[in-house]
């Protein structure tokens, strides 16, 4: 009966017939095996240096010693050490956090078997002499910081013969123009490689480092003649966070270092590993040493592909009560946020990885640098006195404020610094945001002070960052800043920002967020999807004629049908004495149409102006004034969704229907309003978007001419536009200058005759917008024209391919064969 299974069926019986499995045939798996696979040893080996300091239960020194044991007893595996010899040419300048660890693993195979450190050492020579020649500084800097972190695997002075023969070329640089920049990159380069080469095994390094900064002094301590243009702060004053130069502050540190021993206590000793041998001793101590690679600095250091500024240093959590970063008293400030920024801009094509180093920056610096991670604030006060209170999420988000604010430009697209800030949040919530909460509240704090261009960058930032998170903020720490004056920084920030989310949004959604104080700075007509077409309302000017041509534009009529209306109404005009140009009416009428046509999508309003195009293109000929009232009839319709506004016209620039020259007229002349236009972000963003449209038509003539081959005419004809289209962009500038500057000395003539309307306090804060707008286009104008003038000053590099041909057009191997007497050989 054992044999058999008796379970109850559904009408009470048993199942009597149905034999139970014996159990050992239960605990046999019948089914095949799949064959065991292994990772061959090489791709293990790079997953494990690729991981190498990232976050384990082994100390990263276990982790240096075994890699390096592993690499040396495989070494006459072709495919391995060739593999590990690119991977650290790779991660050297890839992953410059891991450096010091990189350079770690092949001190210790160093004792192990010298040969891998002298193949090594080779390929990283050979890398070096590339980034050399072709001026790829910053893989230049990364490169030497490898080589600093081997300083105690050389013999002689090692890493200092060469930063001795780059600061002579800075030197070299410096004596032809004080206003070079590339000289200044090449000593803070010299700078940023000494402390790893003072924290590495050498122990005779001191006064080769000492002599060095002696040297670096004279043009470290030199301010730039940009320097001041490159300030985050355009308003200084005693509030106003410390901005100082990152170089002459680097050196004044790095004297400081040298007074106490070169401590650096923040920067990792991974090679710190005891090595023994058969009789116990220490086998790194006993390591044979190599001579440093050949490498050949040019005489003419090159200025590689982009161009180069004077850096400023700031933080922003520089007036915290506890210090969560290191001070600028500390050279910790600038070896963590070197590294961090060098890993953020160089891992741009990943995002995900940018934001996990963020997270674990703590790992690749010396232990007890950092609290733990996620440590609240407030806790802070109660760590003893001897213990640090740096909180590596501030130092992470620090360094990527201090690349979203680069002036004059970042290296990136702004959105790349958002995502990563995004993603970081969204890795590490509790740690991240409450970071990023004290860094939105010391922005807004010094909105005043900051520089107008980084405002808006701030502003884009805050709505986009918002917008990933529900939109939530802790709106009522700002309540009673509603109630200052429109014209105040701080009140146009919070209507910007809520026309910001509306635009990445909708404007119920948005108000639904904010307390009842700010509910009044979204009217109704905001959340309308389609404005109101102003010439429904009969008794608005023109208003039959305004439906008609409503209604034949929508149709898709012909032209032909809708050039009696305007007729009609230029004749109209024209019988009224109280409008000089009768294209101003007609044009309203016509463009308020195309906008109600197209305002459904973006997509419909340039199917309309597609259509139209010819008539709209006839318009600014004929009347700059008409021109402008393109401009005044888009905006006066999208008056309550500004950013659909700014698309338009940033489209009808694109047609050529508007000139660069009517927008900033149209802003800055016909609309200036006292000098109150320039609280509106939408201004600044519409005139921004042009000014970059021109600058950037001027750069892409200025490649053209530098192109190689061209023919001698078709390069005639290049120089000539570029000296035209030059002259339009300074003019265009200078339209701006004369505007902005009469706002901020108060010599405008709108501002001299209101007999103060805007009040004592209203106008200082308008001429305060003056200024600023003023600092943003005099840098940008100073910048565009530098780097014209150097672009153009740079040797044509002629291709090898076009170098041959006209060799072989030269002498005749072109398809035709000279006769000796220079003619083409035909008989």
């Amino acid at each position: 009966m054992a044999d058999f299974e008796r379970r109850p069926n559904h009408r009470g019986g048993f199942h009597n017939n149905r034999k139970r499995r014996y159990r050992d045939d239960d605990d046999f798996d019948r089914r095949p095996q799949r064959r065991r696979f292994e990772e061959p040893l090489a791709v293990k080996l790079r997953k494990n240096v690729l991981s190498i300091a990232d976050p384990s239960v082994r100390k990263v020194e276990q982790e240096v010693a075994s890699l390096a044991k592993t690499i040396t007893d495989n070494y006459f595996d072709s495919d391995l050490t060739s593999a590990f010899q690119d991977l650290v040419v790779q991660m050297t300048i890839e992953q410059p956090l891991k450096i010091p660890f990189i350079a770690a693993i092949v001190l210790v195979a160093n004792a192990h078997r010298q040969e891998l450190a002298a193949e090594v050492l080779k390929k990283v020579g050979e890398s070096l002499q590339d980034f050399l020649n072709n001026g790829m500084w910053r893989k230049v800097k990364l490169t030497l910081r490898f080589l600093a972190c081997l300083q105690g695997l050389f013999e002689g002075s090692g890493i200092f013969g060469i930063l001795e023969e780059l600061f002579l070329r800075a030197v070299d640089l410096q004596t032809a123009s004080s206003e070079d920049s590339l000289g200044l990159e090449i000593v803070k380069i010299i700078l940023y490689t000494i402390p790893y080469a003072m924290a590495s095994s050498a122990s005779i390094a001191e006064v080769l480092a000492s002599s060095l900064l002696e040297k670096t002094d004279i043009i470290a301590s030199t301010p730039h003649i940009l320097e001041n243009l490159v300030n985050p702060f355009a308003i200084e004053n005693e509030q106003s966070p410390a901005a100082q130069s990152t170089i002459a502050l680097l050196q004044k540190r790095l004297v400081e270092e040298a007074s106490q021993s070169w401590e650096l206590a923040c920067l990792p000793r991974p090679w710190k590993v005891k090595v023994e041998n058969e009789d116990g001793g220490d086998l790194l101590q006993t390591a044979s040493k190599h001579p440093f690679p050949t490498v050949m600095v040019p005489e003419t250091a090159k200025p590689g592909p982009d161009p180069i500024y004077p850096e400023v240093f700031f933080s922003a959590y520089s007036d915290q009560e506890i210090e969560t970063v290191p001070p600028l008293s500390d050279l910790a400030a600038f070896l963590v946020r070197d590294a961090l920024t060098d890993t953020i801009n160089i891992l741009d094509f990943n995002r995900m990885s940018t934001a996990k180093f963020f997270i674990d920056v703590d790992c690749y610096f010396a232990p007890d640098t950092f609290v733990k991670r996620g440590t609240a604030f407030d806790k802070l006060r109660d760590l003893p006195s001897d213990k640090p209170t740096w909180k590596p999420e501030d130092v992470a988000v620090d360094a990527a404020f201090s690349q979203l604010f680069q002036l004059p430009a970042p290296e990136h697209k702004l959105v790349f610094y958002h995502a990563v800030l995004t993603e970081a949040c969204k890795i590490a919530p509790a740690a991240i945001a409450p970071s990023l909460g004290r860094a939105i509240r010391f922005f807004y704090r010094k909105i005043d002070q900051l520089d107008l261009d980084l405002s808006q960058r701030f502003l884009d930032w805050f709505a986009h960052h918002l917008s990933n998170f529900g939109f939530t903020w802790k709106w009522t720490e700002w309540v009673d800043d509603v109630a200052l004056p429109d014209v105040h920084p701080r009140k146009a920030f919070i209507i910007a920002a809520l026309d910001k989310e509306i635009r990445l949004s909708f404007a119920q959604r948005i108000k639904g967020t904010l307390p009842e104080p700010y509910q009044p700075l979204i009217s109704t007509a905001k959340a309308k999807e389609t404005p109101d077409f102003k010439f429904n309302d009969a008794t608005t000017p023109f208003a039959s004629k305004g439906v008609e041509i409503y209604q034949l534009i929508r149709r898709k009529a012909p032209d032909t049908e809708i050039a009696p209306l305007i007729e009609s109404i230029q004749e109209e005009a024209s019988a009224e004495n109280a409008i000089e140009d009768s294209l101003i009416p007609s044009t309203d009428v016509y463009v308020t149409a195309i906008c109600f046509v197209g305002s459904k999508s973006l997509s419909h309003v340039l199917s309309c102006i597609e259509r139209c195009k010819e008539r709209l293109l006839a318009i600014g000929p004929q009347s700059s004034a008409a021109r402008r009232q393109i401009i005044t009839s888009v905006m006066d319709y999208w008056k309550d969704q500004t950013g659909v506004g700014v698309n338009i016209i940033d489209k009808l620039l694109n047609y050529t229907i508007l000139t660069p020259a009517s927008v900033i007229e149209w802003a800055l002349w016909d609309h200036l309003d006292q000098g109150t236009i320039l609280t509106k972000s939408f201004v600044y963003e519409m005139i921004a978007t042009t000014v970059t449209k021109v600058t950037n038509r001027v750069r892409q003539i200025v490649r053209a001419v530098r192109q190689p081959g061209l023919p001698a005419e078709q390069t005639g004809m290049l120089q000539e536009t570029l000296a035209r289209e030059r002259q339009d962009m300074q003019r265009l500038f200078q339209l701006i200058e004369e505007a902005c500057g009469g706002v901020k000395d108060g010599s405008n003539d709108q501002m001299m005759e209101s007999d103060g309307s805007l009040g004592g306090e209203a106008e200082a804060l308008v001429r305060a917008w003056g200024a600023r707008w003023l600092r943003v286009f005099q840098r940008k104008f100073a910048v565009e024209e530098s780097w014209i003038v150097e672009e153009l000053a740079k040797p044509v590099v002629v291709p090898e391919k076009v170098m041959e041909d006209e060799t072989a057009a030269a002498n005749g191997q072109n398809g035709v064969l000279k006769g000796e007497d220079g003619d083409n050989g035909i008989e």
